[in-house]
């Protein structure tokens, strides 16, 4: 049986089909509108009835990766980052759209099963995977599994603070209603953002890498003081679960510094005399997630 797979981010939506084998057979892109529900369950509607008629066929399971959860008390999403989901019964609407069942899981756990079932975590016991993109977000693995909690919140590493925060460090305001959240700090929003604190030049993040990598002093600090915050970040999951191997995915994650910076620095948190943890960059880009939300719906 063929595997859907879509991908809903906060700018685009992507669809993959693969086969029993994880060989992709079609995968297309539309522009996501984030602004009203009624037109993402349209535009998934049509993005999944126009796959199945390229391909031909009628049976196929159907996973989705979305921005935040699904309440298990209420089945509603919550948490959110495309915020017009929050309260909404995605799952049940997207059914009776489509005809057929629809399984739903966070984008980072999404990411975390692809990455773990043959990306850069295959083969590790246990896979930590984080998005450092739009938002941050995580999602745990363990022996092929992905892991969840009462709660549907598991990995929510994005909605924590930083931890060992320094006076340098911004504390913004976030979405989800807190302050300092490390995904006001650490996504390629929050870099950019944190940057026009420290420097008061407004640049995305990509612009800040390519002025490092030519060797603007300024730029180079702001990207060391970013490493610093990340790798923070990653220790405390360290200390806490200790995984086998971290993989990043996402816009920041393609910033090649990162791998060579963070696990330099995150010695200086982790409560240990030696680090082994690796941390790698997602084998399958930005295709991880939606890979992933193949692998669900067969899996489910």
């Amino acid at each position: 049986m063929l595997q859907f797979g879509i991908d809903l981010g906060g700018t685009k939506t992507e669809i993959i089909v693969l086969d029993e084998q994880g060989r992709a057979l079609l995968r297309q892109r539309t522009p996501t509108p984030a602004h009203s529900y009624d037109a993402i369950v349209a535009n998934i509607g049509a993005m999944t009835d126009n796959a199945a008629a390229t391909l031909g066929v009628s049976d196929f399971t159907l996973g989705i990766g979305i921005p935040g959860a699904v309440s298990p008390a209420s089945g509603l999403v919550k948490n959110a980052n495309t915020t017009c989901l929050i309260g909404k019964d995605f799952q049940g609407d997207l059914q009776q759209r489509l005809q057929r069942p629809v399984f739903l899981a966070n984008d980072a756990d999404c990411l975390a099963l692809s990455e773990a079932s043959d990306g850069a975590g295959a083969g590790y016991a246990s896979v930590f995977a984080v998005i450092i993109g739009t938002g941050c977000g995580g999602g745990w693995v363990i022996n092929g599994r992905l892991i969840g909690g009462p709660n549907a919140i598991a990995g929510e590493w994005g909605h924590n603070p930083l931890p060992w925060r320094s006076e340098e460090d911004g504390e913004f305001d976030c979405y989800c209603g807190q302050r300092g959240c490390l995904e006001t700090l650490l996504s390629g929003t929050g870099l950019r953002r944190q940057a026009l604190l420290e420097t008061g030049q407004d640049r995305p993040a990509p612009q800040w890498q390519q002025q490092a990598i030519s060797g603007d002093p300024q730029a180079v600090a702001v990207l060391n003081a970013y490493y610093r915050r990340l790798a923070k970040a990653l220790a405390a999951v360290i200390n806490l679960m200790d995984p086998h191997v971290i993989v990043l995915g996402g816009g920041v994650s393609n910033m090649p510094g990162i791998y060579d910076a963070v696990p330099r620095l995150w010695s200086d948190y982790v409560f240990s005399d030696t680090v082994l943890t690796p941390l790698k960059q997602a084998v399958h880009g930005d295709s991880s997630g939606v890979r992933g939300a193949a692998w669900l719906g067969a899996a489910r």
